[in-house]
């Protein structure tokens, strides 16, 4: 922002963090809100797809680009990089970044060691219900940018399943024609223990099966539960923690009264 006109708002959503980040943010530069102090009568959940959907509400943009904050080598590229294809080429209303994703183990970078959920789950999904979106490289990436015209058209699931419910959405509204994805190189971040990505793509599924019975008038999803049972040992039981997990869905931004009257006073 400072170097070069491109952004005209830095927004840092703090999903009421107890650290120091809502400090080191507005230090640098960037404004910050919680997300459960926007739009307090609708409440507030809590998950990655909340905080994005509550983005809409507190920027201006035509354009919106987001990136996810537990990047280890952040660069500026990962907001100009998919900007690019919307500031160029008018037909695109939505890109995905894709890059080599190296994990680490015990201190050490591991070349391609990321990316579990998306091979393990997303990638077959796609390829079973939504093969016209298998060229995307990286659907779960979490730098995109997209259309304001668009996004708030377009439900956001509250949880990990945003990213999926985008693409199977936009690609409804728009078609393919209307997708881009471009190479940001390399993305190193932290990494989840396997019991968190579990759950991550519990959601997924669930978001896809959702999709499919709507689209489909297939009855799949409510005959799903929506709870999960993960296994405990300790040296004298074993036994199972049963967890509700189940993304809410916000409705299109637009359908907001609040938002859509404050829509209609800028664009007046």
């Amino acid at each position: 922002m400072e170097q070069v006109p491109l952004l005209d708002e830095l927004l840092v959503i703090d999903s009421d963090s107890t650290d120091d980040t809502i400090a080191v943010a507005e230090a640098a530069g960037a404004r910050v809100v919680r997300h459960s102090a926007v739009l307090e009568k609708y409440g507030s959940y809590r998950g990655k797809g909340e905080a994005l959907w509550k983005s809409l509400f507190e920027t201006t943009g035509d354009l919106i680009a987001w990136s996810d904050t537990d990047i280890q080598d952040w660069h500026p590229r990962f907001l100009y990089g998919t900007l690019g294809p919307l500031l160029t080429e008018r037909r695109i209303g939505y890109v995905k970044a894709y890059y080599q994703r190296p994990i680490v183990e015990g201190g050490l970078l591991k070349e391609g060691g990321g990316g579990r959920v998306t091979e393990l789950v997303a990638r077959p999904l796609i390829n079973l219900f939504y093969p016209e979106l298998s060229g995307y490289i990286q659907p779960l990436a979490g730098e995109y940018a997209g259309r304001r015209e668009h996004l708030e058209q377009i439900p956001f699931f509250t949880g990990y399943a945003v990213e999926m419910g985008h693409l199977i959405d936009l690609a409804e509204r728009f078609g393919l024609n209307g997708f881009g994805q471009v190479d940001l190189e390399i993305r190193i971040h932290r990494n989840q223990e396997l019991e968190g990505l579990s759950k991550m793509s519990f959601t997924i599924l669930q978001a896809v099966m959702k999709r499919q019975e709507e689209r489909r008038r297939a009855r799949l999803f409510a005959d799903l539960g929506s709870t999960m049972k993960l296994p405990r040992s300790s040296p004298s039981r074993l036994s199972l923690e049963v967890i509700e997990i189940a993304d809410a869905e916000r409705p299109p931004m637009i359908r907001i009264p609040e938002y859509a009257a404050r829509r209609e006073s800028r664009v007046g």
